[in-house]
């Protein structure tokens, strides 16, 4: 997503070099502080610890421990093999009347000692099975006889009714790759992209490599990975987020729309009250672990660590470098409309307010005529402002202004009352969906604070929207919680019959809280700088949004393919015909599957795409040629994804290796030409993990669109896609107007050209094919079709 450009653009960070043992000795010190922060956040959750370490045991499974002992005891068995008498006897001696005392307390030492032990076996068995990945590389629909003993083996050390946490401590770490594979693999994915010179040279740098730096540089990542949580998932976040210091907006917050056709209320208070009532009620079920953990084919479970900063959270700027600052409680809200800042109690002394006390709190801020205090109404804009200015400027707001900075900083999240409406319009569908998606990812540049951890946007026709900001979190994350959210404030808390929340108002309720600026003199200069900046950013993105409803997910699926990779193959086809020839392709995939796991790059253009599009292009090729590349090209990608899924892919390792050889000074070329690249095509697909909670066959408007994100390079696309139900694949774009290189709405109709073409492959026909030239042609009458198309010919 907008990782890429962050991970493309992060600094060299380091000062000059100095003796080479001290230099050894600093980064051994870095991986020490590494696994410090690990313990450190293993304390700070110590209770849930408890709770979960336990796990797939319980507390009272010591007392049924202790209870079977002190039964043995009285059928005069000894159980422990003598080891509670020899505890006993290293008790302290009270005396005669003391002595049954005594036998409790070391046949409880004892239990402790057994449950302990079992907990340990339990949770290093069930690390063990977690770590097998041979069922990510098996074909959909297949399951060897492996598999299918791994899974039964899991399901019995699993235990029963886990809490969000309660894998973390089985999870496995990220394990480091092995350098000569990750080399060979980059070699393979820059082949389709470079010239026969060009390539030469870089596999002469990279023997280079392995020569001279790589043997170093990996023992101390395969050191680092023992001692800290995961091995390179800290530094992705340091190094690729907190220390740029570029505006987060555009270039690294991303968006989440609501839904597509429909608006459950037209009222804005009250599309508010439920939406704040329900993001609430998932934080409340995140404290007290009430959401189920992540599990992949119902049984394996995701690493959860990324759900405990959703909440309460923001980037705090700093001159070299943000910090993470997340609070463990809050009961309040910053709102903003019109320019003004205001303070909203959550709770009361009978607990969270209800969904209509909510709605009634918001209704006074849209009745609220006072105007905006100089300066206020932009003064958001510092936050998309460059991190080193927005940090100087804020030591003087806060100075001044702690209590507003502080009811902003330290809210549980921050909502934007718009004055305008958003979504589609049936006068203008394409226009307004394209101006729905600019506004969630930019807005205005000043009525959104980008550095909580997500903005809620309601726009005044009831309209919601997301804008997140990404150093804490991915997008499965944050999709997650909306998708509940939209699912609980629309189908469960729901609204009357004229619009507004349910339930009774509440007139003992204070009015919100106005927040007062009292900002210095030299700080409005600087708000017009970077309103100034923040316009100009706004106003260079071209954000294009469409529905693709001719096929979607059933019709792939009846062609035995992966959804994910027919989409990637089919884009590495448009781009082709977009920029007439081929580019470094950025796609995400998560390593959750291990602890504290992010992301992974899937390098999308291989070798087996550009033979599928160079055959697209020639006209004297057959669909049955074409599409045994397309499948080709297909399982290619397929097992590229399970590679990176499974911590055995490419750029995360560089990554890491080039943080350990800037630690120690030491000069690669290799390295240098890798941290030079440029991705001019980054892809995300928003998967729909919660399918239970809407009902797509008969309320198939009520799904989420998804969202999008800015490009990764200054010349390149952002492009992401979610499946919507099983006949629509929505597709959102993001490129530069600035560049001449760019169109998304030309990609866009190169997008749906492409994916109308390889639908023709699975016609079976053996003739030259009459593909796409110009845009608006018609492909088999699939423009005018809105009936999936059938896959006959590839059953």
């Amino acid at each position: 997503m907008a990782e890429a450009r962050q991970a493309a653009d992060f600094p060299p960070w380091l000062p000059s070099p100095g003796a080479q043992a001290k230099l050894g000795r600093s980064v051994l010190q870095e991986i020490y502080l590494c696994s410090l922060r690990s313990w450190r956040r293993h304390l700070g959750r110590f209770w849930n610890d408890f709770l979960t370490g336990v796990f797939p045991a319980s507390p009272l499974s010591w007392f049924f421990l202790f209870s079977a002992i002190q039964l043995a005891w009285l059928l005069q068995l000894d159980p422990s093999l003598g080891l509670v008498e020899k505890i006993k006897d290293l008790l302290p001696d009270w005396g005669g009347q003391h002595h049954y005392l005594r036998g409790l307390l070391a046949a409880a030492l004892f239990a402790s000692c057994l449950w302990g032990a079992l907990i340990f076996t339990l949770h290093v068995a069930l690390r063990l099975l977690l770590s097998y990945h041979g069922w990510l590389f098996e074909p959909h629909g297949a399951m060897s006889s492996p598999t299918k003993t791994w899974l039964a083996l899991v399901r019995i050390f699993s235990g029963r009714h886990p809490m969000l946490f309660s894998y973390q401590r089985s999870l496995p770490r990220q394990p480091v790759p092995s350098v000569q594979d990750t080399v060979c693999k980059y070699l393979e994915s820059v082949r389709p992209v470079l010239s026969d010179e060009d390539f030469d040279w870089m596999a002469v740098m990279a023997q280079e490599f392995l020569k001279l730096q790589a043997s170093l540089l990996q023992w101390y990542l395969w050191l680092k990975s023992w001692w800290a949580s995961n091995y390179v998932s800290d530094w992705w976040e340091e190094f690729v987020y907190l220390r740029s210091r570029n505006s987060l907006m555009v270039n690294s917050n991303y968006y989440l729309m609501d839904f597509l056709y429909v608006t459950p209320t037209p009222l804005q208070a009250a599309r508010a009250g439920n939406a704040v009532h329900a993001l609430l009620l998932y934080r409340h079920g995140l404290t007290h672990q009430e959401i189920a953990p992540t599990l992949l084919l119902g049984m394996r479970p995701l690493c959860s660590a990324q759900f405990e900063k959703i909440f309460n959270t923001t980037r705090v700027p700093g001159v070299e470098k943000d910090s993470i600052r997340h609070l463990r409680d809050s009961q309040h809200v910053a709102v903003f409309h019109r320019g003004r800042f205001f303070r909203v109690g959550t709770h009361s002394s009978e607990g969270l307010l209800a969904p209509r006390a909510l709605e009634q709190q918001f209704q006074r801020i849209l009745d609220d005529p006072s105007p905006a205090c100089p300066h206020e109404e932009h003064l958001a804009a510092l936050t998309a402002a460059p991190r080193g200015v927005w940090a100087q400027v804020r030591e003087s707001v806060k100075a001044r202004a702690a209590a507003a900075l502080e009811a902003v900083e330290g809210a549980a999240f921050f909502v934007s009352l718009d004055s305008e409406p958003g979504g589609l319009t049936r006068e203008d569908p394409a226009t307004s969906l394209d101006a729905y998606a600019h506004t969630l990812l930019a807005g205005h540049g000043h009525d959104r604070w980008f550095d909580k951890s997500f903005t809620l946007i309601v726009f005044s026709n009831g309209k919601l929207g997301l804008s997140v900001e990404h150093s804490w979190v991915d997008c499965t994350i944050s999709g997650h919680m909306w998708e509940f959210t939209l699912a609980t404030e629309c189908f469960h808390l729901g609204y009357s019959a004229d619009g507004h929340c349910k339930g009774p108002l509440d007139p003992s309720l204070p009015q919100p809280q106005r927040l007062q600026w009292d900002l210095p003199e030299q700080v409005h200069s600087s708000i017009c700088l970077a309103l100034r900046g923040a316009k100009t950013l706004a106003g260079n993105v071209d954000c294009h949004v469409f529905p693709f409803s001719h096929f979607g997910k059933s019709f792939i699926k009846h062609c035995h393919l992966s959804s994910d990779s027919f989409i990637q193959v089919v884009l590495q086809l448009a781009y082709f015909r977009d920029r007439g020839r081929f580019c470094l392709t950025y796609e995400s995939a998560m390593t959750r599957l291990f602890l504290e796991g992010r992301t992974e790059t899937v390098r999308s253009c291989t070798r087996e795409a550009c033979n599928f599009v160079k055959a697209m292009e020639d006209k004297e090729k057959t669909d049955s040629q074409c599409l045994a590349l397309f499948r080709l090209a297909v399982d290619k990608h397929r097992t590229l994804l399970k590679s990176a899924m499974s911590g055995q892919g490419i750029d995360r390792h560089l990554f890491a290796l080039c943080i350990v050889s800037q630690f120690l000074h030491l000069q690669s070329r290799f390295l240098a030409q890798v941290h030079l690249e440029k991705w001019q095509l980054s892809t995300s697909q928003i998967p729909v993990q919660q399918a239970h909670l809407f009902d797509v066959q008969n309320y198939p408007d009520y799904v989420s669109s998804g969202g999008g994100f800015g490009p990764a390079d200054d010349d390149g696309y952002g492009v992401s896609y979610i499946f919507m139900g099983d006949d629509t694949v929505t597709f959102h774009i993001a490129s530069k107007k600035s560049s001449t290189k760019t169109d998304s709405h030309r990609l866009g109709q190169h997008i749906e050209d492409a994916l109308l073409d390889v639908a023709t492959l699975f016609q079976g026909r053996q003739h030259p094919k009459h593909r796409f030239r110009r845009a608006g042609e018609d492909c088999l009458g699939f423009r005018s079709r809105k009936t999936a198309p059938t896959a006959s010919a590839a059953l």
